[in-house]
């Protein structure tokens, strides 16, 4: 689980290094939107794909972290987001959704429930 937010943070830092105009992460998705960036793409250490409300980021090594964006701009993921991670890394975790569950509450306050099933890191 701290595995995903460390990713998460190398992912926004390698970004709005080797994207300028990149403010925040969620910036992503208006870049793409505008045809500023494109919507897929390789980036230092990582491969990018915009969908929807969120980008797929995979690292080099195979490491995928999918993260959506909440309307404020901030990194939301849910538990499946959460256990994909575990499964891409290079050794393998496949941990149970109560796991996940039990992870995610032992994180607080370092987590937060933003609505039912999903998780921000606060602030």
């Amino acid at each position: 689980m701290l595995g995903y937010v460390h990713a998460l943070n190398a992912i926004d830092e390698a970004m709005r290094a080797s994207i300028p105009s990149l403010e925040r992460l969620a910036d992503v998705l208006g870049l793409a939107r505008s045809c500023q960036i494109s919507r897929s793409d390789h980036i230092v250490a990582y491969s990018y794909t915009v969908h929807g409300a969120g980008c797929r980021f995979v690292s080099d090594n195979g490491t995928e972290v999918d993260v959506d964006f909440a309307a404020d701009g901030s990194e939301v993921f849910d538990l499946w987001r959460l256990r994909w991670y575990g499964l891409s890394l290079p050794e393998s975790v496949d941990v149970t959704e109560e796991d996940l569950r039990c992870a995610v509450r032992s994180l607080q306050p370092l987590l937060t429930q933003v609505r039912p099933g999903w998780f921000s890191v606060a602030d």
